[in-house]
């Protein structure tokens, strides 16, 4: 007969901490120190991976894959989200967060390529026992949309529909789920552009609400359909506000409309997120 085991709060804590870290390292392939690579379609809005693989043409290393890796800094061949440990951190936090101080709402990624961020989102809520809460995925599941420059002129230049590896099916992303256990009733997809999925999706309230969505016109289709939701002490998370130009437009601009002025804090080189009072 085995006896009778009693687990500590700060125990349970430190379970839970080790279950994130090694889950974030699995998910950005820091795990096995990035060494699947970037996959070198990457565009030139991320000037620090097009220099590397310039140099890489011509025989020479200068930064390491897991250097990349770690600040979000290139597009992995194998992980399963671009984003970066401080980034996938910040999600973590603020998952917490809201857990701690009762905030109530669904959590939610607008562009998620292969998951990875929801894939910790539902980590989080699955390891602290949470049960009321949904996770929300939305997606084309096909890429970016093409621009409309004639309507949103500051999209110019940034059309990324020739680069095939953002174009992540469904059943891609379902998979990975699957791959951590995390695929359950808990876990909903949205499928489609935005503009389209967003006005009519059954969701009530949100805690958590982040945006990768890079272009002006789907950063604001998301912004319009969804800020609205966001519970009082929950927070926007922007992928792209300090390295997308058109996305960082649409967010002042919305904020500017509405006026937002709660404080806007970077959390590396491109993501940024500001708690909602």
């Amino acid at each position: 007969m085995n006896p009778e085991v009693t687990v500590t709060e700060s125990a349970a804590a430190q379970c839970r901490e080790l279950y994130f870290d090694l889950l974030k390292r699995a998910l950005t392939f820091m795990l096995w120190n990035a060494s699947d690579g970037p996959i070198l379609e990457t565009p030139v809005r991320r000037p620090l991976q097009a220099l590397v693989n310039l140099l890489r043409r011509f025989g020479v290393r200068r930064v390491s894959n897991a250097n990349l890796r770690e600040g979000g800094h290139d597009w992995p061949a194998m992980g399963l989200t671009m984003v970066g440990l401080k980034r996938l951190t910040n999600v973590q936090q603020c998952v917490e967060a809201v857990l701690r101080d009762g905030v109530p709402g669904d959590l939610l990624e607008a562009g998620v390529w292969r998951g990875g961020v929801p894939i910790l989102m539902r980590a989080v809520l699955k390891a602290y026992g949470v049960q009321d809460r949904v996770v929300w995925v939305a997606d084309s599941f096909g890429g970016l949309p093409a621009p409309d420059v004639r309507r949103y002129p500051v999209d110019r230049g940034y059309d990324l529909t020739m680069f095939k590896s953002l174009a992540v099916p469904l059943h891609e992303v379902q998979a990975n789920f699957a791959r951590f256990q995390l695929l359950d009733d808990r876990v909903k997809f949205l499928q489609g552009w935005f503009k389209d999925t967003l006005p009519t999706a059954p969701i009530e309230t949100l805690a958590i609400m982040r945006l990768d969505a890079d272009l002006y016109e789907s950063t604001m289709d998301a912004l319009n359909n969804l800020y609205p939701k966001l519970a009082a002490g929950g927070y926007a998370i922007i992928d792209d506000y300090g390295n997308a130009p058109p996305c960082r437009a649409a967010v002042d601009e919305y904020r500017g409309r509405h006026g937002i002025t709660d404080e806007i804090v970077n959390v590396d080189w491109s993501g940024a997120y500001w708690r909602k009072t």
